[in-house]
């Protein structure tokens, strides 16, 4: 090859090569965005679609994240075969590699399966109240492919793999529309109890939150050391069931002070044999004094 021929080579050749790879790298950018773009504008049209329908907002937000990483995944290969990576050996590297990725990974698709299986047996869905075996609880924002967001009462954020809420028990609060409440509270023995369960049971059944087709009643639930433990039994909306028990736990305190019911507390009674020992009683006292 002559030196005319070489320079050719160089000045044609090597210049042609790296205008083609600037060229393939350019688009392959505009690919990226464009890609970018469309799968964001595809999932704000299936979101809303699925709101227009009244899906549950958990199957939403589960469908939603699931399709954004099926979605990536499938840009991502686009990208590598512009780019020229043969997609036949990104398959066999993956095929190759999926025992180990499994292996790793083995937490996610457990929690994976658990999010499935909240949407098909929809033990909960979202705006739901529940508490979990560990005992966090809150109210149930967003169940996403592989954790469930809460927010509790006092506004923090809990997460929780969706493995384990659906491997373990589950407390649903709000799943009823109505609850129960039992509202404990003691009287003196010296105290009438009839008349104590009358005035109760009227109080529950002018409150704004007692549910009036449901049973109302108080009873006599256990004789104790102290005084005569009555139970106040009502139903109010679930929605209701906080504000209701601190009403009504208030108005039976009012109640039994504005007709004269002794409410006990403890108490303990000292008798001294002798004059010796309540000088050392007040001896005893003086000095902790």
């Amino acid at each position: 090859m002559t030196k005319e021929e070489l320079d050719a080579f160089f000045t044609t050749g090597v210049s042609g090569s790296i205008i083609q790879l600037l060229l393939r790298v350019l688009i392959t950018i505009v690919i990226l965005l464009i890609g970018i773009r469309v799968i964001r504008l595809v999932l704000k049209l299936v979101q809303r679609s699925m709101e227009k329908a009244k899906a549950e907002r958990g199957v939403i937000t589960f469908v939603v994240s699931f399709l954004r990483v099926a979605l990536y995944v499938v840009l991502g290969f686009m990208i590598a075969s512009r780019l020229g990576v043969d997609a036949a050996s990104i398959v066999a590297l993956l095929g190759s590699a999926g025992v180990a990725i499994g292996l790793a990974i083995q937490g996610s698709l457990s929690n994976f399966a658990g999010g499935i299986l909240i949407l098909l047996v929809k033990p909960f869905k979202v705006g739901d109240y529940i508490i979990d075996s560990t005992g966090k609880e809150g109210f149930v924002t967003e169940i996403q492919i592989i954790y469930t967001k809460l927010q509790t009462v006092d506004n923090k954020l809990i997460v929780l793999p969706n493995g384990n809420l659906a491997n373990n028990s589950i407390t649903n609060v709000t799943a009823e529309k109505t609850r129960r409440i039992d509202i404990p509270l003691q009287i003196s023995y010296g105290s009438d109890i009839q008349e104590a369960k009358e005035v109760l049971q009227e109080m529950l059944e002018e409150s704004e939150y007692t549910i009036k087709e449901q049973v109302i009643r108080v009873v006599v639930d256990a004789l104790e050391d102290s005084g005569v433990k009555l139970l106040m039994h009502c139903w109010v909306k679930s929605a209701d069931y906080w504000p209701a028990k601190w009403d009504l736990t208030e108005k039976a305190k009012l109640t039994l002070d504005k007709n004269g019911i002794e409410i006990p507390f403890p108490q303990m009674d000292v008798h001294l044999k002798d004059s010796s020992d309540a000088k050392k009683a007040e001896a005893t006292i003086a000095k902790a004094k």
